[in-house]
């Protein structure tokens, strides 16, 4: 499911930097790794595994991640075959430094994700290891799962190998800089390829009735001696490189499936109720969703620069609710198989940096590829992974509404009594005077009560804010 990303920029020493602090503290979220995990994770770092890794760093790999992030779980090269393409996809290694029973591997099933929040993060591995040793930093040899998919002239799929090997990548690259390269005709083809394949592997997404959620990233900046909600609309490149890590999820679950023993992503169709909910929302927000047009098409016309655009992206996630992980063996796979969104049987394996259930899915490929049976280590943790990655999303879930209630009452905090004018998103059934709102500006969801009439769902309506407490993280409106 797509999340909600908050940034925060130049703020970390305020008040909003501190109360994000003390939300670490009140969800009980780890200051540090234990004495022992961090003795391990040195030792690894400077003696990985590496007794089957071929050597395939000749591949001018490059990353693609936002400028400031170091912890780099992907490198991409791709080629122009007679008759296609050649997609190589690097994936760190986590395996070649985690053993086994060790306590670096016990910790990293007590995170099980990494925790973003919009002052820093909380990892799922110590540092030497997630930003350094087994991070595919530029200039660097490392230990990778290395994916080769070979694509016809239309960006199917025909065949795929995973094997380990050692690469390095030639350069870190930011999404901004490869569009800019893109659209100035500079990139080399390598690069430019990524537009390329990345059209045809969208194509294929609406054939198959697939559908990604260009959500924008809100970030908080400080200005005026207040604060501000500014979007960053998600760029093409954003899109393109995304479509590389679907491709490469959907193959690895393609492996897992043929081997017999695998983990899949889950997601069952929603419910009508959800799809009825979310076309309220639609009206409410005047976007144009005819009775007979599918909900995918919906959405990929919409841009996500306009702001009621971006609102129902957002409230569009709300049909991604559900998503799970569910482990098959002997051959028979669980009902529902296939991922919904992605429209095909797809599981999670190119960010073992800050996912655990990625390293088992990666070692479950490996296997597959060899012949091989899945080592024990990964067949004696599978039957546990989904409740430990069902925890470890929730705990993420709470990290992010916590955020997003914080900053957005730390935003409003000064301007509580202030008329704001909003979308009607939402109305309670059995509260018609209770529901949700949508700012127009700043970008804000919240509820709204207090008020005696029925709340007129679809319109516009100018609203009061009433409570804004960064200390509860509660906003709410009344009608003005």
């Amino acid at each position: 499911m797509p999340r909600r990303h908050l940034h925060l920029t130049g703020a970390a020493d305020t008040a909003l930097g501190t109360a994000l602090r003390d939300l670490r503290t009140e969800l009980g979220l780890p200051e540090g790794f234990p004495a022992d995990v961090l003795a391990e994770a040195g030792e690894a770092a400077k003696n990985p595994d590496l007794s089957a890794h071929e050597d395939a760093t000749d591949l001018p790999f490059v990353t693609i991640d936002p400028p400031t992030s170091t912890d780099l779980d992907q490198a991409m090269y791709l080629e122009r075959r007679p008759r296609g393409y050649r997609v190589h996809y690097a994936i760190a290694d986590v395996a070649a430094f985690v053993r086994p029973g060790g306590a670096l591997d016990a910790e990293a099933h007590r995170r099980v994700t990494t925790l973003y929040f919009p002052d820093g993060r909380i990892p799922l591995h110590p540092e030497p290891l997630s930003e350094g040793a087994a991070s595919l930093l530029p200039g660097e040899t490392r230990p990778a799962a290395l994916w080769r998919i070979d694509l016809d002239a239309e960006g199917r799929a025909v065949t795929a190998d995973v094997r380990r090997a050692l690469v390095r990548s030639r350069a870190k690259l930011d999404y901004a800089g490869v569009q800019r390269q893109i659209d100035r005709g500079t990139a080399e083809e390598p690069l430019a390829l990524i537009e390329e394949i990345g059209r045809l592997r969208e194509e294929q997404e609406i054939a198959r009735g697939g559908i990604s959620l260009n959500v924008p990233e809100q970030e908080v900046v400080e200005h005026d001696g207040g604060y501000g909600l500014e979007y960053r609309v998600p760029l093409p490149a954003d899109g393109w490189n995304a479509q590389i890590s679907l491709l490469t999820g959907m193959t690895a679950a393609r492996l897992m499936t043929e081997a017999g023993t695998g983990i899949l992503r889950t997601l069952p169709v929603a419910p009508d109720g959800a799809v009825a909910r979310l076309r309220r929302s639609a009206r409410a927000l005047r976007i144009d969703w005819p009775h007979h047009v599918p909900y995918a098409e919906v959405v990929r016309s919409l841009d996500p620069g306009k702001g009621h655009h971006a609102a129902f992206l957002q409230e569009c996630t709300t049909l991604l609710r559900g998503a799970g992980y569910t482990v098959f063996e002997h051959g028979e796979l669980p009902t529902p198989a296939v991922h919904a969104a992605v429209a095909e049987l797809y599981t999670h394996c190119t960010a073992p940096l800050r996912r655990l259930v990625d390293r088992y899915a990666a070692e479950l490929c490996l296997a597959a590829v060899a012949g091989n049976e899945p080592p024990d280590w990964v067949r004696e943790a599978l039957a546990a992974l989904p409740k430990e990655m069902a925890e470890g999303t929730r705990r993420a879930n709470t990290v992010e509404r916590g955020c997003v209630d914080l900053v957005e009452a730390a935003l409003l905090k000064d301007r509580i009594g202030q008329v704001f004018e909003a979308y009607v998103v939402d109305v309670k059934d059995r509260e018609p005077a209770v529901g949700t709102i949508h700012l127009a500006d700043p970008a804000v969801v919240a509820r709204i009560e207090g008020g005696t009439a029925r709340l007129p769902l679809g319109e516009r309506l100018n609203v009061r804010l009433t409570q804004a407490d960064p200390g509860t993280a509660k906003v709410l409106f009344a009608p003005a």
